[in-house]
């Protein structure tokens, strides 16, 4: 395709070339066979079409079609047509109008098919996997992407945004689809091939069918939400009849297939033992194959929408010729657990299930027999033969289950209404300790539910049920009072008895003696045919509900009990004063006598708690003994559980605040202080160490005699015992100082907070060390260091050194820090650097005075010299 050029020179101006008539008339000629040319091009192009079916063919037409307008177009846009046109234009040649005609037609196809084939080649990957790719994962993952593509070209194609090119287009896909289902699926070969691998092949084969359809839907609802106002309303008829039939076609091999498998892998191998006139495996297996056998010479496309009708007699004489097949397959495999229907019992659910296979086969049966030559067949006579040997062998299955249930009824339902209505786990005769796991069940056996279950169901099939199971069956809503108020009076009872503690249990011991007494009877007497079980669940619920309630009562009063003595344990026994204008912490002594001092009142606060006890006590006596002594025999062990329960509460007391105090001794915060004081010849604390670890001991004790306030009660009851006089001038009294005393945990904690303190006071001891490097200022004799001082004389400067050598001793001391804290005491230096510095001071008078006196001595000598001569 290529344009023929002018032979004149069109080297001038285009406005002179115009002028001159020759060359007008030879360049007209020229563009006359170009409109020729390209008119004829365009006509050709117009009328070709895709060459296939598939969407490939469409692609390659537009690329074919853009390559041929490329082509013309790249040599209009050639300088020399260029300059043709313009001379052609310049000389208003009529010609030039036709001519222009024809190139805008040109530039608008060429436009179009460059756009075309453009866009279409991003699908060109995905059409190709789709014809020719391999494996599930290729085509699962390519028509996705491939719809996606699709709905990118629709969006910005000048083309394919129309309804007329894009129904067409999706169409050609729809039917590239079909082609690869259909080669994958070859009725030839795939009745040739091992089951699971053709089940695999219709299994792929239908997912790309439905794949295809459900991906359409999905981008016809992202085309909608994009905004974009040109919708997917195409005609869906025409994209996917074909592979809607194609998909149920599928389905019908796959059904095939899986009957063939069944019938293979799981009926043959029994079938011998079901048919009276058993044949060989391979006569067997030559059955199933003649079933089959149909299918593998159709002389029919099956994929063919035309061929549907024949298609759809070929699967009915198929389903028909395997019912009877299956159905025997079924009752082989499961007739020894047979599927049941919902709510059904084993046994009448057994018979239901094989009359409703029985009632299958029987209609298969009777529609042969309205086809009078299908039955008169041999094949029909092997049907009919296998349908009686299965239906006898269906009612034997049934009359033996039958007579086994009946059989089984009329001997144990007797035997199962004997049985008493409860069952115990353990004796009652226990300890009171172990009383707790004595435990009553519900003697209600399952299989007089079953029983009842069965005869409703038998009744309904028709069957003769007995006598009494009748009456038993009619009785099922007594029955069903009667379990369901057991279950919920059991389940109250033992609920109460897990709501006891030992002491407890003890204390009601005559009331539950008196539960199970009731309770005995269900174990012991009454049975599931006794007519006073209603009254015998009234009665156990009415005194499990009594017993309930005082056990409510107890328990409200046991809270209060507890709530005290909860408050007596968390009370704090070392409340420390607060330091005085912030920093200045009291003293030793100070300290201790202001904790005694607080522990004082707030003993007397737990006192009035712990004396209120016995009232609450005295409470639970009037509701349970009805007397209110506060020593009743009845609840002797109950007040024994208290009195341990305060021992515990004061053991826990003391612990908790020797804990807290050691806690306190051991902490980074001052809250009291000594003094370090020079008391020549020594440095010692005031007060000294042994005066403060008394002090320390003599709290600890202060802590631990507080439980001397809580005075023990008389054995037996909660009343507090009274002081005995031993002597004239000495009372004993009992209280629980003595056994608080000796526990191990405060003995223990004690020992601790002592050692802690004495570690402490050593430590502050030695801190005193680096001001023994000034004891020479008050160990040393001052008056013979005078004596010689004065007696040799010595030179002024001797003097300054010494005076020296004090004023540093003072100017160092008052650089050292006056206070040193150590966990919790705060040591004050001050009145030792305050002694330490007067010492200095001294011995700078001293050599002063010493000084003066010699230089007076020195100035009177010399006094007498100047007078003498």
């Amino acid at each position: 395709l290529k344009l023929e050029m002018p032979s004149v020179n069109l080297d001038r101006e285009v406005s002179l070339l115009a002028t001159v008539p020759g060359v007008v008339q030879s360049l007209k000629r020229c563009a006359m066979t170009w409109q020729k040319l390209i008119s004829r091009v365009l006509e050709e192009q117009l009328k070709k079409v895709p060459q296939g079916n598939g969407p490939l063919a469409e692609i390659y037409l537009w690329r074919e079609k853009n390559a041929t307008l490329s082509a013309l177009t790249a040599q209009i846009e050639l300088p020399e047509v260029q300059k043709v046109l313009e001379i052609l234009q310049k000389a208003e040649s009529v010609f030039t109008g036709d001519l222009q005609i024809v190139l805008s037609d040109l530039r608008r196809h060429h436009m179009q098919a460059q756009d075309n084939a453009k866009f279409l080649s991003t699908l060109e990957r995905h059409l190709k996997n789709l014809s020719t790719g391999t494996g599930v994962d290729v085509i699962s993952s390519t028509i996705p992407s491939l719809l996606n593509a699709l709905r990118l070209v629709w969006i910005m194609s000048r083309h394919y945004n129309r309804d007329e090119c894009m129904v067409p287009f999706l169409e050609r896909i729809s039917w590239e689809i079909s082609a690869r289902v259909h080669r994958v699926v070859d009725l030839q070969t795939l009745f040739k091939q091992d089951i699971a691998a053709a089940k695999k092949k219709i299994t792929e084969a239908q997912n790309t069918l439905e794949q295809w359809k459900k991906c359409y839907f999905t981008t016809c609802i992202q085309v909608e939400e994009s905004g974009s106002k040109r919708y997917w309303k195409f005609d869906v008829k025409r994209l996917f009849e074909k592979t809607d039939y194609m998909v149920s076609i599928c389905q019908d091999l796959y059904d095939i297939f899986q009957i063939t498998e069944e019938l293979h892998n799981m009926f043959i191998p029994e079938l011998i033992t079901v048919s009276e006139n058993p044949k060989g495996v391979g006569e067997l297996q030559r059955e199933v194959n003649i079933i089959i056998s149909p299918m593998e010479d159709l002389a029919f496309d099956p994929f063919s929408m035309e061929s549907a009708r024949d298609w759809a007699f070929v699967m009915e004489e198929f389903r028909e010729d395997v019912t009877v097949e299956i159905v025997k397959q079924i009752f082989v495999e499961n007739h020894k657990d047979p599927p049941l229907y919902k709510n059904h019992p084993p046994v009448a659910g057994a018979i239901s299930w094989s009359r409703s296979l029985s009632r299958r086969i029987t209609h298969t049966i009777t529609r042969l027999q309205e086809e009078g030559e299908l039955l008169a067949s041999e094949r029909g006579m092997e049907v009919k033969q296998m349908y009686l040997q299965v239906a006898k062998k269906m009612k034997e299955y049934e009359d033996e289950k039958y007579l086994l249930w009946r059989e089984r009824t009329e001997h144990m339902l007797p035997l199962l209404l004997k049985e008493n209505l409860l069952t115990v786990s353990s004796a009652t005769e226990e300890p009171v300790t172990s009383r707790k796991s004595v435990c009553f069940t519900l003697n209600f056996s399952p299989e007089i539910q079953e029983i009842v279950i069965e005869t409703k169901y038998m009744e309904q099939l028709g069957l003769p049920v007995p006598e009494m199971a009748r009456y038993v069956a009619l009785q099922e809503d007594k029955y069903l009072r009667y379990t369901n108020k057991l279950k919920a009076m059991l389940d109250c009872y033992h609920k109460l008895m897990e709501m006891m503690n030992e002491a407890e249990t003890k204390l009601l011991d005559h009331y539950i003696q008196e539960l199970w007494r009731m309770l005995k009877a269900g174990h012991k007497r009454l049975t599931w045919k006794s007519v006073g079980i209603g009254e015998f669940i009234v009665q156990c619920t009415q005194t499990i509900g009594k017993l309930e309630l005082l056990v409510h009562q107890i328990h409200h009063i046991s809270e209060g009990i507890s709530s005290k003595l909860q408050s007596i344990e968390s009370t704090n026994l070392f409340k420390f004063p607060c330091s005085k204008n912030g920093d200045k912490h009291p003293g030793a002594k100070e300290f201790f006598d202001y904790v005694k001092c607080e522990q004082t009142k707030v003993v007397e606060q737990l006192v009035r708690k712990y004396s209120a006890i016995p009232q609450l006590l005295i409470e639970v006596e009037r509701r349970v003994a009805n007397t209110n002594s506060g020593k009743s025999p009845k609840l002797a062990s109950y007040y024994a559980y208290w009195e341990n329960r305060i021992y515990q509460v004061l053991t826990q007391l003391i612990v908790k605040n020797l804990q807290a105090f050691n806690a306190t001794v051991l902490a980074n915060v001052p809250l009291l202080q000594i003094e370090a004081v020079l008391s020549v010849p020594e440095i010692s604390l005031q007060p000294n160490a042994s005066e403060i670890e008394k002090m320390t001991e003599q709290c600890i004790q202060d802590c631990v005699e507080v439980t001397k306030h809580f005075i023990r009660w008389m054995h037996g009851t909660c009343i507090e015992c009274p002081a005995q006089h031993v002597k004239a001038d000495e009372v004993i009294t009992f209280n629980f100082y003595s056994d608080v005393s000796q526990s191990p945990l405060i003995i223990e904690q004690a020992d601790l907070i002592t050692q802690n303190v004495h570690k402490l006071l050593d430590s502050l001891s030695k801190c005193l060390n680096q001001w023994k490097k000034y004891d020479l200022l008050w160990k040393s004799d001052k008056g013979a260091v005078l004596d010689r001082l004065a007696a040799e004389k010595p030179a002024c400067v001797i003097f300054d050194e010494h005076l020296q050598s004090y004023m540093k001793i003072v100017q160092e001391v008052t650089q050292q820090p006056l206070i040193k804290d150590e966990q919790f005491i705060r040591l004050q230096l001050a009145p030792l650097a305050s002694a330490v510095q007067e010492n200095a001071k001294s011995w700078m008078m001293s050599l002063g005075k010493l000084l003066n006196e010699l230089a007076r001595e020195e100035l009177f000598n010399l006094q007498d010299e100047i007078q003498v001569g």
